[in-house]
């Protein structure tokens, strides 16, 4: 692995062995034991939109390892705001930094950094995938499930970067995934070519009852997402999606003991109810933590060899 820059990226093989060393160092950092695997190590954290989640547990995560993360707002800090080609702050960053990760918008700009950086290059997320957050997503469900191996997770509403990730991660780990969008907002055309190859072990619903049915674990996201303020886009979505919150009928189709999953930030009373959201919210803040462990393990991966 040179780079995580989309979940097609890894093997299943590679998948696991990240959650692997996420669960290794989870466990280090609870009794005190993590060791420093990235002394004298520089990662750049460039944002072009607004973070969270990924912004603190990539700072908190490097400081934990002994390295230094530097965050530079992409439209505020750095010259390409001004103009400079991308492929020249690429250059010039991975000629400072031993990683760098870039929460961005099209993903071709993502391939770009990787392309000429000539360090490991992390997507924090773009509009077509996100990653970290769904290897986060997996380690949570292995630690509630004890696998995957049998376990179908269902995913309701938009077509975005967490139902592409989400889709591929989900088939490469070895579950069955079933999704329901409304029309027009379905996952990417490439992204259901890789599923089609898994057979009846996908399928892509129009009810989210029938996607639900029997689910292990239930995902869902906000229906307007950060980039998608304008406000007749918002309310055009609003309407489109209506029938798909996700709520106490809904979550009666699954198993009784299903999971509910949220990359977070919910919308409570759009996408999903706040008891429902209550109701499942040490599984949703565990989830959140483990974003910091398995971007940890990312970099011991891409940067110390582990």
């Amino acid at each position: 692995m040179k780079h995580l820059l989309k979940m097609s990226d890894l093997t299943q093989g590679e998948l696991f062995h990240i959650l692997d060393v996420a669960d290794e160092l989870k466990a280090a950092h609870r009794c005190g034991g993590e060791q420093p695997l990235l002394k004298g190590k520089t990662v750049a954290l460039l944002f072009s939109k607004k973070s969270t989640r990924t912004r603190t547990s990539f700072e908190v995560g490097v400081f934990q390892m002994g390295g230094l993360g530097n965050y530079l707002n992409t439209e505020t800090e750095l010259q390409s705001s001004r103009g400079e080609p991308l492929k020249d702050t690429a250059r010039v960053l991975g000629r400072y930094y031993d990683a760098i990760v870039w929460r961005t918008y099209q993903q071709s700009e993502l391939e770009q950094l990787a392309q000429y950086a000539g360090v490991p290059v992390i997507n924090g997320l773009t509009d077509y995938a996100h990653p970290c957050q769904v290897l986060a997503d997996l380690e949570t469900i292995r630690a509630h499930k004890g696998g995957f191996t049998g376990r179908k997770l269902a995913y309701v509403g938009d077509g975005n970067n967490m139902a592409n990730s989400l889709i591929v991660g989900g088939l490469t780990a070895g579950l069955q995934v079933s999704v329901a969008c409304p029309a027009g907002y379905a996952p990417a055309a490439d992204v259901l070519d890789f599923a089609a190859k898994f057979g009846p072990a996908f399928s892509q619903e129009s009810a989210p009852a029938a996607a639900v049915t029997g689910a292990d674990v239930v995902v869902t996201d906000a229906w307007v997402s950060m980039n998608r303020g304008a406000e007749a886009e918002a309310k055009a979505r609003l309407r489109a999606f209506r029938g798909y919150q996700v709520n106490d009928a809904l979550m009666a189709a699954a198993k009784p003991d299903a999971m509910l999953l949220h990359c977070l930030p919910a919308h409570r009373g759009q996408e999903v109810t706040d008891a429902v959201f209550e109701a499942h919210a040490a599984e949703i803040f565990d989830e959140a933590e483990n974003r910091l462990h398995v971007e940890k393990a990312v970099l011991a991966v891409l940067l110390a060899g582990k």
